[in-house]
């Protein structure tokens, strides 16, 4: 990222991800992981940017507030909106987002394997666990086909 205050960033770091410069502040913070549109749109409101601005046209002290709200989206948003509310550790609402939500999201499916429940069973067992269909789909292993018999 350039230092230059008033320049164009074509590559812009926002919660530790490079994002395109090029795109508007509203779609650009969706390649952040546990970033939506939704959620990028009300970021953006809720810090007054246009979303449809070009993320590499703001300036540093805006990009600095933008990666500010991403990484504390749980201190302003409603707890109906975050992405893990009531956090079984802590009780808090957080939302988690990159790095950080993929280890909680395993770490979470390690302990439904541990405990034995239902999900953490079909997890160790390799099978679909919310209540899909198993008779056709989700066959691993070789393809086996019908053979023709001789006439």
């Amino acid at each position: 990222m350039s230092e230059t205050t008033g320049g164009f960033k074509p590559i812009v770091r926002i919660g530790d991800t490079d994002l395109d410069g090029y795109k508007a502040v509203g779609f650009a913070l969706t390649k952040i992981k546990g970033i939506g549109v939704s959620t990028a749109f009300a970021i953006c409101r809720y810090l007054g940017i246009d979303p449809l601005t070009r993320l590499g046209d703001l300036p540093d002290e805006v990009i600095r507030k933008l990666d500010w709200a991403v990484r504390n989206l749980h201190q302003f948003a409603p707890g109906w909106f975050v992405n893990r509310p009531k956090d079984p550790e802590t009780g808090k609402n957080l939302h988690l987002i990159g790095a950080e939500l993929i280890l909680t999201a395993k770490k979470d499916i390690d302990l439904m394997k541990k405990i034995g429940c239902w999900k953490g069973i079909r997890h160790k067992l390799g099978l679909k666990v919310r209540g899909q269909r198993t008779a056709t789909t989700g066959r691993l292993g070789i393809t086996v086909g019908v053979s023709k018999g001789k006439k």
